[in-house]
């Protein structure tokens, strides 16, 4: 009797093991064809892919570094500069001066290192920081000085340029290349921020204004590019904000 239930049970436990072996290899079989569909995607697909990631994540690096400069700046120096005039004939009309002023203002005039003559972020000082014998000498942002570097911009776009007055305070980088990859880019990148903090601005059927001085705006979205812009302070009386890539803030600010 012990005989026959022993080898009653048997049949069952090879059963259990076939069973098991079967579901193994129905897993081998569905990462298999996982597999032959990725390597048989077009070459050019997946370099694509990788080229939007690899843009959207040196962009979104560079917008780290700006903002985390800019705001221990305005962390440590409060009070900014009460010598910058930004009244509404003054240097800078309507700029915030606890954060650093366009590097072209002329408040730069007669400063140590001079006025720069663009808008560039890699020029900006922070008010506040004063270095020099000058009282409009303030410490570079980005340099041996405050021992923080940024970086050349991403390939394809331009060097990030800024903003500070009526309609708040801003930096964008723009591209004029047609790579299909780079409006998808800017796309992924534009929704890893929260509503109205940053968005995508479409100039390639001509010249956008960034900001309402104007027309001619002070700040353009040059015609041909695509642009994309970060808010730190929006003005909402006056602001031109065109919304982010799946529209639903249109409404913004």
């Amino acid at each position: 009797m012990p005989y026959k239930t022993q080898h009653g049970r048997r049949p069952n436990l090879r059963k259990a093991e076939r069973g098991s072996a079967l579901v193994y290899i129905l897993i081998a079989i569905a990462l298999l064809a996982a597999l032959t569909v990725t390597f048989m995607e077009p070459s050019s697909q997946q370099t694509s892919s990788q080229n939007t990631f690899k843009t959207a994540s040196a962009l979104q690096g560079q917008v780290d570094v700006i903002r985390s400069a800019m705001q221990e700046c305005v962390l440590s120096y409060p009070q900014g500069d009460g010598t910058i005039d930004t009244g509404v004939a003054g240097t800078d009309p309507d700029a915030r001066d606890n954060y650093p002023i366009n590097p072209n203002s002329d408040f730069y005039i007669g400063s140590t290192d001079g006025q720069s003559g663009d808008r560039l972020v890699r020029n900006l000082r922070c008010p506040g920081n004063q270095t020099g014998v000058q009282p409009n000498d303030h410490e570079l942002l980005f340099g041996g000085g405050s021992g923080k570097y940024l970086q050349p911009a991403p390939d394809l776009f331009s060097d990030w340029q800024y903003y500070n007055g009526e309609d708040g305070i801003y930096f964008w980088t723009e591209t004029a290349k047609s790579d299909a990859f780079l409006n998808t880019a800017l796309t992924k990148l534009d929704e890893k921020y929260s509503e109205c903090e940053a968005d995508v601005v479409d100039a390639t059927g001509g010249v956008v204004n960034l900001d309402s001085d104007g027309p001619p705006g002070v700040t353009q979205c040059t015609s041909g590019s695509l642009c994309f812009r970060i808010w730190l302070v929006s003005n909402t009386a006056t602001n031109i904000y065109g919304g982010d890539t799946d529209g639903d803030e249109g409404g913004c600010p």
